[in-house]
């Protein structure tokens, strides 16, 4: 593969992630406004969200191999998002969650994922 090839291919996969990024920012802008229990202020609030909860998602995917889509694994893919959207508000400024909230939110957001081509989580 010549250098250009190469270099073409990881400005697609960076373009990629940064679209992935604000699409998560964006359904978790929508979460916040139709959830009760879950409030997020501010663009880099949404943007340091999207980071944070899709990194916990990547982490307790390489930890224990369970895919935490609130729709893709059951039950346990639900818990475990929930889990995870409750743990993010301690990393992200201007993040608040309830418990009742996160699991309101994993709904939120595994309807959102089913709609939207990316995965919120």
């Amino acid at each position: 593969m010549a250098y250009d090839d190469k270099q073409r291919d990881n400005n697609s996969s960076l373009l990629r992630w940064i679209g992935r990024f604000l699409l998560v920012a964006v359904i978790l802008m929508i979460t916040s406004f139709v959830t009760p229990g879950f409030t997020i202020r501010g663009m880099w609030s949404f943007l340091i969200a999207a980071v944070v909860i899709s990194g916990l998602d990547y982490i307790v995917e390489m930890l224990m191999g369970i895919d935490a889509s609130p729709f893709g694994k059951g039950i346990k893919g639900f818990v475990i998002a929930a889990i995870i959207i409750y743990l993010a508000q301690f990393l992200v400024p201007n993040m608040g969650v309830s418990i009742i909230g996160a699991a309101l939110a994993a709904v939120v957001i595994g309807f959102l994922d089913a709609i939207f081509p990316a995965r919120a989580m």
